[in-house]
């Protein structure tokens, strides 16, 4: 699995101990809500919709691009980057509207969820189409979980300034470097 914008941030949550449960639910409902959509034909009307597709990956460019900026600040000043900083933490439902807008701003999120898992699903047969959402959901369910929860095994080596630091950096250069393919892909389909 590669670390995107979507599990960045749930990782990030994760570390940080904020609103774990929360963020790991919606992005794993969301999921499923995708998945199902793909499975039930959403995968044939993307396909189909080559403008949709175009301001999809334009909205979730300009979205990265400016979330990785942020990293990328954050990255310089690891003084403010402490796992029990207090001062930096966010409210439950600020949480999950960045949870929303990482999944659902994301067209990586639309290609991987609906249309890629989506038509696979849509080639079961249909008597096995609900098991196959069922499955994949729960597996997306128990990544979530993982990368959420998972992270405070590695909160010690996060609680180094440097270890903060370090992640920012990665996050905001793997931002841009995202936010850059897909304008490159928006801006090649015209």
């Amino acid at each position: 699995m590669a670390i995107g914008a979507q599990n960045a941030f749930v990782l990030r949550q994760g570390l940080r101990r904020e609103h774990v449960g929360s963020v790991v639910v919606f992005c794993a409902v969301a999921d499923a809500a995708l998945i199902t959509a793909g499975v039930l034909g959403m995968a044939q009307a993307l396909g189909n919709s080559p403008g949709l597709a175009r301001a999809l990956a334009l909205a979730g460019a300009a979205f990265l691009a400016v979330y990785g900026w942020r990293a990328l600040r954050r990255a310089r000043n690891p003084e403010r980057l402490t796992a029990s900083d207090t001062g930096a933490s966010i409210s439950r439902a600020a949480a999950l509207a960045q949870a929303a807008a990482f999944t659902l701003l994301n067209p990586h999120v639309y290609l991987d969820t609906v249309l890629l898992v989506g038509s696979i699903g849509a080639q079961q047969p249909a008597a096995l189409r609900g098991w196959f959402v069922a499955g994949a959901s729960t597996a997306s369910l128990l990544w979530f979980g993982l990368l959420g929860f998972g992270a405070r095994w590695m909160a010690p080596w996060f609680a180094r300034p440097k270890a903060w630091q370090v992640l920012d950096a990665l996050i905001g250069v793997t931002m841009w470097l995202l936010a850059a393919l897909l304008l490159r892909h928006a801006l090649a389909n015209l």
